[in-house]
């Protein structure tokens, strides 16, 4: 089995486990935070839609530097619930694609993620891929969730049942 072929359905269900999350996304309430050093709610969920397209960059950059010289433009909050549906899927569809057309050799090749031209970071691409991109999701769809909770919003089961639903 190739390490894409094995990466996958990892993939796939953490994509389809954080999609049933941005489904409960208010759009009355995208400007909610619960706290003022906090993310509002749809800033937050809209980078939770871009997260999976830092596969493409691990795949087809040999490294990504979060804080150039010369700063990237990022990509707006999404105005709506659907606005982030839309991005997120297509996202994934992107990311899905180019991880299933890495070859092995190439996911074992070393690739670093920087800050200011200092490695935070060199991996194997294919662990890197978990690290920067699965891990990272994982870490905010929670971060959504418990905001979902504070505002009084059903949480969708992920790994198991949660208070409000059985299992997924």
């Amino acid at each position: 089995m190739s390490l894409s072929a094995a990466l996958l359905p990892e993939f796939d269900q953490e994509m389809k486990s954080t999609r049933r999350v941005l489904e409960r996304v208010p759009d009355e309430r995208l400007e909610w935070r619960p706290h003022p050093k906090s993310r509002p709610l749809g800033p937050l969920a809209s980078h939770i839609a871009d997260i999976p397209t830092r596969i493409v960059d691990v795949i087809e950059l040999e490294s990504l530097d979060i804080m150039p010289q010369v700063p990237r433009p990022r990509p707006a909050p999404a105005a709506s619930r659907q606005e982030i549906l839309a991005r997120f899927d297509a996202n994934v569809a992107a990311a899905r694609a180019a991880l299933a057309g890495a070859a092995d050799a190439h996911l074992v090749e070393p690739w670093s993620l920087l800050a200011g031209g200092r490695a935070l970071f060199t991996l194997p691409r294919a662990a890197a891929v978990r690290a920067l991109v699965l891990s990272h999701i994982i870490h905010h769809r929670a971060q959504l969730g418990v905001y979902l909770r504070i505002n009084d919003i059903a949480v969708p089961a992920i790994y198991g049942p949660s208070a409000d639903e059985g299992v997924g």
